[in-house]
């Protein structure tokens, strides 16, 4: 990402080379705990907005302190770990992906959802495979909001 390059333009060009009907990207605050969006491709319904906690739970676990991917396929799977899943399905996603990004340790998730089943292995590994290959840019990204 050039120095001029805005970072929601980039989240944008991101969002089009992944895929998914909705697309997110948080950045963490690990001192004091707290979770911000930066970007949302729904804006109406996933506003960019203020910060919450940082939840505790096995996706925390999973995600934000092991470094792992979460791969759902169907509502039932995440349901158990979102707040926000009947709002998630009324958008037409009932499948989610969290790919967590680091420098050093977890600083931010890039979150795609679509329809149920729609990440197969073969769809992770491509999601992956983009999100790693343009991961400097994101770092760089996410780096301006971090305090």
């Amino acid at each position: 990402m050039s120095s001029a390059a805005s970072p929601d333009a980039f989240f944008a060009d991101l969002h089009k080379d992944v895929g998914g009907h909705l697309f997110t990207v948080t950045v963490l605050d690990h001192g004091a705990g707290l979770a911000q969006r930066i970007y949302t491709s729904h804006p109406e319904t996933y506003p960019v907005s203020g910060t919450k906690p940082m939840s505790q739970g096995a996706w925390t676990d999973m995600v934000i302190d092991r470094g792992e991917t979460f791969v759902a396929n169907t509502v039932a799977g995440f349901a158990i770990y979102f707040a926000d899943y009947a709002l998630i399905e009324s958008l037409g996603c009932q499948s989610a992906l969290n790919v967590p990004i680091t420098d050093g340790r977890v600083i931010g998730t890039v979150n795609i959802l679509d329809r149920e089943h729609y990440f197969s292995p073969d769809e992770v590994e491509r999601c992956q495979s983009t999100i790693l290959s343009r991961r400097d840019e994101l770092v760089a990204a996410l780096h301006r909001f971090i305090k």
